[in-house]
């Protein structure tokens, strides 16, 4: 049974959205395995090889680009479309948040 494509269908994965949110400054491969670990303070990590492939599929659905080489490095920001689709996660898990919350809060919780 195939994979659902989780991009055309407007969701981020948790690697796409750590991704998208390091790439609000230019970084390459490198640079965002670290700085995702830094973001999350160990709690997600990244491998290079889910890395790359979800870097390729960002691309395809145009939510990064390619910022440039430097010295052989490739260097990705996250594009408008990806602002968009971050903002959008954002506020689907804060209303996600708030739910819990309330259920969590109510009398009927014990």
């Amino acid at each position: 049974m195939p994979r659902n494509n989780s991009l055309k269908m407007g969701e981020l994965t948790d690697a796409y959205y750590y991704i998208l949110l390091s790439l609000i400054k230019p970084k390459h491969g490198y640079l965002i395995m670290k700085s995702i670990e830094e973001m999350s303070q160990g709690s997600f990590s990244i491998g290079p090889a889910s890395l790359y492939t979800s870097i390729k599929k960002l691309l395809e659905g145009g939510l990064i680009k390619l910022n440039g080489d430097s010295q052989q490095k490739k260097i990705y920001i996250i594009t408008d479309k990806g602002i968009e689709f971050l903002k959008n996660e954002v506020r689907k898990k804060r209303k996600m948040v708030e739910i819990a919350e309330k259920i969590f809060n109510s009398e009927e919780m014990l």
